[in-house]
């Protein structure tokens, strides 16, 4: 009695692993290029502080409760307009409130509203700046007039009339700021599609069957992202002041919850006698944002 036994390609366990192998690869080198990129930026001074500040503005949005052990909202009277010592690093406020306290869990709101600026700003300029590139013709040419039109209203007056229609608080404040930095986003991505667009490599491929869905998703968007990504660096760092701006004049989330803006303005009866109470609050914010542009700026010379 005789018994066949099935043939197994040599090749056949590397074949049904080479999916996995493949991506473990990828992973690997572009956790290399990342590393390669940033070690000379790290090296600076200059940027490696403005990485710490960005990062733990980020993650006093993220868990405040671990930077400090005072409550943000008790209120202790005796203790009302103390400066800076060891107890109260930034002093307290009219009120007796620890005003660290207060700046650390106010990053939640003022951060959490910029990014929802920035990404509002980022898919809506995306789409306005991929759609004019691509169509071009009087599609472009009425799409780039309506985005003149928006840009030579100033971005803060333009957020303040939008606030002003859809009401007060953190989220309208958020989508006012994002559709003010709208045009930015989409004058660059139509830049860089329409730049793009006529290479070499994106010819080859229209040559060679690709759709254009396919051209703008594998060669024209991943290629076009460095700018962009530049761009809401900045903008994130905009969008602060601007929501910070509208919260000081009252348009931001009410009292008493802690915010940047409405921290700054809340203690411009003490400039005088207090004058840490909006004072150090506003040095805060202009860290942060002076940190952010500071990053995209280095980034933007490394890449060239």
């Amino acid at each position: 009695m005789t018994m066949d036994i099935p043939l197994i390609a040599p090749d056949a366990a590397s074949t049904s692993d080479e999916p996995c192998t493949r991506r473990i690869w990828e992973r690997r080198t572009r956790y290399q290029r990342v590393h390669r990129a940033l070690t000379p930026l790290l090296r600076r001074p200059g940027f490696s502080l403005a990485l710490l500040i960005v990062l733990f503005a980020l993650f006093a949005a993220l868990a405040p409760q671990l930077l400090t052990s005072f409550d943000p909202y008790a209120t202790a009277p005796a203790d009302k307009l103390t400066p800076p010592n060891l107890v109260h690093w930034f002093g307290t406020d009219e009120l007796g409130r620890d005003l660290y306290t207060r700046v650390v869990y106010g990053a939640r709101l003022s951060v959490m509203a910029a990014l929802l600026a920035v990404a509002i700003a980022l898919v809506g300029g995306l789409g306005l700046g991929v759609l004019a590139g691509f169509a071009g013709g009087h599609l472009d040419a009425a799409l780039m007039r309506l985005i003149d039109v928006l840009l030579a209203l100033p971005g803060l007056l333009l957020a303040l009339a939008i606030v002003t229609a859809i009401g007060f608080g953190t989220v309208p404040v958020a989508v006012a700021v994002g559709v003010g930095i709208i045009p930015g986003f989409a004058r660059t991505t139509r830049a860089e599609v329409l730049r793009i667009k006529s290479l070499a490599y994106v010819e080859a491929a229209r040559l060679a069957g690709a759709s254009w869905t396919r051209t703008l998703m594998r060669h024209v968007l991943p290629n076009a992202w460095g700018p962009v990504a530049v761009l809401a660096t900045l903008d994130f760092g905009a969008a602060i002041l601007a929501t910070a701006g509208l919260s000081f004049l009252g348009f931001g989330a009410a009292p008493p919850a802690a915010e940047w803006g409405t921290l700054i303005a809340n203690g411009r009866h003490f400039l005088v006698t207090a004058p840490w109470v909006s004072l150090l609050p506003g040095l805060f914010v202009v860290a942060v944002v002076f940190s952010l542009n500071h990053l995209a700026r280095s980034a933007e010379e490394h890449a060239r």
